[in-house]
């Protein structure tokens, strides 16, 4: 299963470097996996969640032209990706909420 988000931010600076940079990461259980390119446009990286019972990954990129970070949420088999959204979306709201303009979910 897969759901999309995407993250439409005021200030040019990197919301993906500044996500896989946060410490505060661990308190949402969410850690990053991978990350490809730091510092460079475009660049990607991985999150999976701490949580042994929350399945599946966030892939995201940030498009420095549209200041928007775009952001897979994937799981595997009949999984859904509610929980690791959630997480994400709480991290989001909570660490990164000055430079938010707004948060568009898409279920796939």
């Amino acid at each position: 299963m897969q759901s999309v988000i995407q993250i439409t931010c005021y200030r040019a600076g990197s919301l993906r470097e500044a996500i896989a940079n946060d410490r505060r990461l661990e308190k949402y259980n969410l850690a990053v996996a991978r990350q490809k390119r730091s510092g460079r446009n475009p660049g990607w990286a991985k999150l999976h969640s701490t949580d042994p019972e929350v399945a599946g990954a966030i892939n995201f990129e940030w498009d420095q032209a549209t200041k928007t970070l775009m952001a897979r949420v994937v799981t595997k088999g009949k999984n859904i990706t509610d929980r690791i959204t959630g997480d994400f979306v709480a991290y989001l709201m909570r660490c990164q909420r000055r430079r938010i303009r707004s948060i568009v979910i898409l279920p796939a």
